[in-house]
């Protein structure tokens, strides 16, 4: 019985160590590729599960994506940002995601730089519109 019990919490564990979202090394990535990365959009890190996104945008389509969690940290501009609602015009545009022209309600919350904003998973949000034309940002997405 408690080789059983210690099996079953080394297993735990283990899955636990492996989760999706959970950094699996160190990553440093200096300021320079940042920068980079920053003025074209896309990738820093990639780690099983958690991505780390720095981006720069204008305003876009509604997003929901079925397993990814966001957070969203502004470094520079403003946004109209939409959280919640009922999608207009939603088309399946991958595995886990579904892409809509608009929403009907939600929530609607000014952005700028400094703020920090969390977006669960199936939640639908949308730039909405960004009076700065361009709206720089990290995203640190986790699977669930």
């Amino acid at each position: 019985m408690k080789v059983l019990l210690a099996l079953t919490l080394l297993f735990t564990a283990a899955v636990l160590l492996t989760a999706a979202g959970v950094p699996t090394v160190v990553t440093y990535v200096p300021h320079d590729k940042v920068s980079a990365t920053m003025a074209k959009g896309g990738a820093i890190i990639e780690d099983q599960g958690l991505r780390v996104l720095a981006q720069r945008r204008g305003a876009g389509e509604v997003e929901v994506h079925a397993k990814t969690n966001h957070v969203f940290i502004i470094v520079e501009g403003e946004a109209t940002f939409v959280t919640g609602g009922t999608l207009v015009g939603a088309k399946q545009t991958g595995p886990d995601q579904i892409r809509a022209s608009s929403v009907q309600g939600g929530q609607t919350h000014h952005l700028t730089k400094g703020d920090v904003i969390t977006v669960p998973a199936k939640t639908p949000h949308w730039f909405k519109d960004i009076p700065t034309k361009t709206i720089a940002y990290y995203a640190v997405n986790m699977e669930n």
